[in-house]
């Protein structure tokens, strides 16, 4: 018999959750970047060891919505916290505000077993730690563990004790599951990320991928066509850069990552299309990969 269950991942954007979901795992299965809402669905990762099973749903950034994506992004979150057996609420150690005290206080009613994750202790003083313990020391969670989820100081420790939180159960997934995202998805999100590293200012709150084509053209080649779509005429000069610049760049770096994902060599082809203000038009979330599957 397993202790095996749900966990969900909550806290505002960029406090480390897909870092931290990734290290759990031992796989990137999540997009990583210091952007703010960078995730934008529930993505699912998937721990196995011989007594245990963990399956982690990372969310969006908890956040005031101003789009149909936001809204979209928070309903996605919500809905992780429905059938959970646990719940791991992040906060940026370096930088806790009002924001984080109300998730905080929010989540602590929820009556599952809970964890108060600090995130980024590596980059704060022991003092400042301690003092931010003791803030939330009568908070209403089982555990308050500091963590580092980039470097994985305490990832470990939190591990066994989210295993500790759960009930025995089935294993949920075969042992070597670690996504329930389709190839196709974390493609689209590969690139995805890498323009996210690249481009600034609002450019990359605006950009959607559109998997056109993917396709194995051998045992050792698959071919895949995508587009990145922008929402300002501006963006796309920016997107594609001198020379086509930019675009290249990224799509070197997304070729790599993809590669390593399907195992095959990978011709990429990536085209830049303006669509106007697609974050607030429901056919192109859908379009996009965003949409409720009730």
């Amino acid at each position: 018999m397993k202790h095996s269950g749900f966990v969900a991942i909550i806290g505002r954007p960029n406090v480390g959750k897909s870092t931290l979901m990734n290290a759990m795992v031992g796989e990137k299965v999540a997009i990583v970047s210091n952007r703010p809402q960078t995730t934008r669905n529930r993505i699912m990762g998937v721990w196995t060891e011989k007594d245990a099973q963990l399956v982690f749903l990372d969310t969006p950034g908890l956040h005031t919505p101003r789009t149909r994506l936001g809204e979209y992004m928070m309903k996605a979150a919500k809905d992780a916290l429905q059938g959970i057996d646990a719940l791991v609420v992040m906060v940026d150690a370096t930088a806790v505000g009002k924001q984080d005290d109300k998730i905080v206080e929010d989540m602590a009613r929820y009556s599952v077993k809970k964890a108060l994750v600090l995130n980024k202790i590596d980059l704060l003083k022991k003092e400042a730690l301690l003092e931010l313990m003791q803030r939330y020391q009568e908070a209403g969670y089982d555990d308050i563990v500091p963590i580092s989820a980039r470097g994985g100081d305490g990832v470990e420790h939190l591990k066994q004790l989210l295993v500790s939180y759960m009930p025995e159960g089935p294993q949920y997934f075969p042992g070597d599951t670690i996504t329930d995202q389709p190839e196709r998805l974390i493609c689209g999100e590969l690139i995805r990320e890498k323009a996210l590293r690249h481009l600034r200012e609002e450019v990359p709150h605006g950009i959607g991928v559109e998997m056109m084509r993917i396709e194995r053209q051998s045992d050792n080649l698959t071919e895949i066509h995508a587009t990145i779509y922008c929402e300002r005429a501006a963006h796309k000069g920016i997107i594609i850069g001198k020379q086509g610049s930019m675009l290249r760049q990224i799509g070197q770096e997304a070729r790599a990552d993809i590669e390593t994902l399907l195992g095959t060599h990978v011709h990429l082809q990536l085209w830049v299309k303006v669509r106007e203000d697609w974050r607030n038009r429901m056919d192109d979330l859908r379009t996009l990969g965003y949409e409720d599957k009730e």
